[in-house]
């Protein structure tokens, strides 16, 4: 792969095969990044799991204390008072069937997150196909099928984001901006790390979390010591 000169320079701060306590490995990942933009910074936590089977899932939902630092847009699926409290709450779309059409018919997309009523899941139902492949199902282990669709959607506002295995048994989630500094960035990554083992589940045998890399968008991987997390 490609590196161009700006990458070689910032790698060379990293030492491939040093494992970096939390704060430090942080403060490197934000010293290496160097784009234009506020870069968004991600970890990668590799779990001793097999997604294959049922009872090996990793999944569920989190509130980073600083949140990621992105203006996230919520679709709401509800009627009536839930819809209302729905707006209130800050949804930026908030409907039943017309949305159903509008994403079927119109290929629309412009939201980031879904949150649906119970009652509603019979419409929902029908989006699986579209909405499933891209991460956008709600589900009621994510909190986003709720009765209590206001406090879903404040929320996520706030700084709620999902966490699920993918095919690989490997964990990808946003925990910041390099603007946040290493020591909200810290927070961030020991609440969603904490959840992360809080989730882990009764199948799963060896070694839990076998390595874990936190990176920025156009930075290297800093590889994380969680030696005391487990």
């Amino acid at each position: 792969m490609f590196r161009g000169k700006k990458y070689k320079e910032s790698a060379k701060k990293v030492e491939k095969n040093t494992l970096y306590d939390t704060n430090e490995g942080l403060a490197l990942v934000c010293e290496a990044a160097s784009a234009k933009f506020d870069e968004t910074v991600e970890l990668h936590v590799k779990l001793g799991v097999d997604s294959r089977h049922a009872d090996q899932q990793v999944r569920g939902a989190v509130v980073l204390p600083h949140g990621t630092g992105k203006t996230v847009r919520v679709l709401v699926f509800a009627k009536g008072d839930k819809a209302e409290a729905a707006r209130e709450a800050g949804a930026d779309y908030v409907g039943d069937m017309d949305l159903c059409e509008k994403i079927q018919k119109e290929n629309w997309f412009d939201f980031d997150v879904v949150v649906a009523s119970p009652d509603m899941m019979g419409v929902v139902g029908r989006l699986g196909k579209v909405l499933g492949p891209k991460g956008l199902m709600p589900s009621p282990k994510a909190g986003t099928v709720t009765p209590d669709v206001a406090k879903a959607v404040t929320e996520v506002k706030a700084g709620k984001i999902e966490y699920r295995l993918d095919k690989t048994n490997i964990i990808h989630c946003p925990i910041g901006k390099v603007s946040f500094g290493a020591e909200k960035l810290s927070e961030n990554y020991n609440t969603l790390m904490g959840a992360i083992v809080k989730a882990k589940p009764a199948a799963a045998k060896g070694q839990y979390i076998r390595s874990c890399v936190a990176v920025s968008t156009m930075g290297p991987g800093v590889k994380m010591n969680t030696a005391k997390l487990v």
